[in-house]
């Protein structure tokens, strides 16, 4: 579909055949947005937007002997938070729930703002659960799980030599 078939036409012989749905201009504008919205989440995945989605930003970072998660959750207290490791899977759940009055001359306002986020992250093999650590700071969550020493024995450093 091109622009030109959304304007409306002054000769009828001049005119666009309509296609099924597509007759009317503004259901035709409508499914096109639709296709164009549906594509760029699909190229793009689902995004972090300001004004909040549920959704909490979060980086995993694997060194020699630990793999450490950080996760932004701003407006959330250390007590608005969970955290557990089973087998493979690192589980971060967290609620917050600000609730605002204000009452002056002429006026009175109240405001409430939710959100949660659950966010499951895999881990790789050779993590011990056993001796997680995690602390809260300025709004991030920082979790480092140390690998076993197993896991440690089986890296193997590579030098990389100049050709």
């Amino acid at each position: 579909m091109q622009i030109k078939d959304l304007i409306p036409w002054t000769h009828k012989d001049h005119a666009p055949e309509p296609k099924g749905d597509d007759h009317n201009p503004i259901i035709a504008l409508q499914h096109e947005m639709n296709r164009v919205f549906e594509s760029f989440r699909n190229r793009f995945g689902d995004l972090d937007w300001p004004w909040g989605s549920g959704e909490a930003r979060s980086d995993v970072v694997e060194t020699d002997n630990a793999v450490e998660v950080s996760i932004e959750l701003p407006g959330m207290d250390m007590k608005d938070i969970e955290v557990s490791v089973s087998d493979d899977m690192l589980t971060v759940k967290g609620e917050k729930k600000i609730e605002r009055q204000e009452e002056k001359k002429g006026y009175y306002l109240s405001e409430r703002s939710y959100g949660a986020i659950y966010r499951t992250i895999p881990l790789p093999p050779g993590v011990d659960g056993e001796k997680a650590e995690a602390s809260f700071k300025d709004g991030v969550l920082t979790i480092r799980l140390p690998q076993t020493p197993e896991a440690q024995a089986k890296v193997k450093h590579i030098e990389v030599k100049g050709a």
